[in-house]
């Protein structure tokens, strides 16, 4: 188990973002592309306009931060989205995207402060999974805790 992990931290399992959208089973690789063209347009490109393309209006949101529902989420990030030209690639860190029956995950990478001594960070991981249902999202869970 430890080769794995060391072979991981190495970066040995690192594969391009296209690869990742790849199945061989076409819905699934439908509903990734699906995950994977709201990330980069929506959030990280701020184009919330474009946020009825990808949810349902009845869109169940399970983040403790943001309500549920479309409307919710539009509230939400209007606060401080910014429309920006939208990348080719998801802009974070992402190592990972998993799909299986109507559920997409993505995994990202992520660098924090460490808590107990300001002059150190550590590395951790966040995952983001959606729900498809008839080609939107239908639901949302991710490891975000109450701020």
């Amino acid at each position: 188990m430890s080769i794995t992990i060391v072979l991981f931290a190495a970066g040995a399992f690192a594969q391009s973002q296209k690869e990742m959208l790849y199945s061989k089973d076409p819905k699934l690789a439908k509903n990734k592309q699906i995950v994977y063209d709201f990330w980069r347009s929506v959030l990280e490109g701020g184009h919330l306009e474009l946020a009825p393309k990808y949810m349902l209006e009845t869109y169940i949101q399970h983040n403790p931060n943001v309500p549920t529902g479309r409307q919710g989420f539009l509230d939400f990030f209007s606060k401080f989205a910014k429309a920006l030209p939208i990348a080719d690639t998801i802009k974070e860190n992402l190592i990972s995207i998993v799909a299986e029956g109507d559920l997409v995950v993505l995994s990202f990478k992520e660098v924090h402060p460490d808590p107990k001594d300001p002059t150190k960070t550590y590395v951790t991981t966040s995952f983001e999974m959606l729900r498809i249902e008839n080609g939107k999202f239908a639901e949302h869970w991710d490891s975000a805790l109450k701020q």
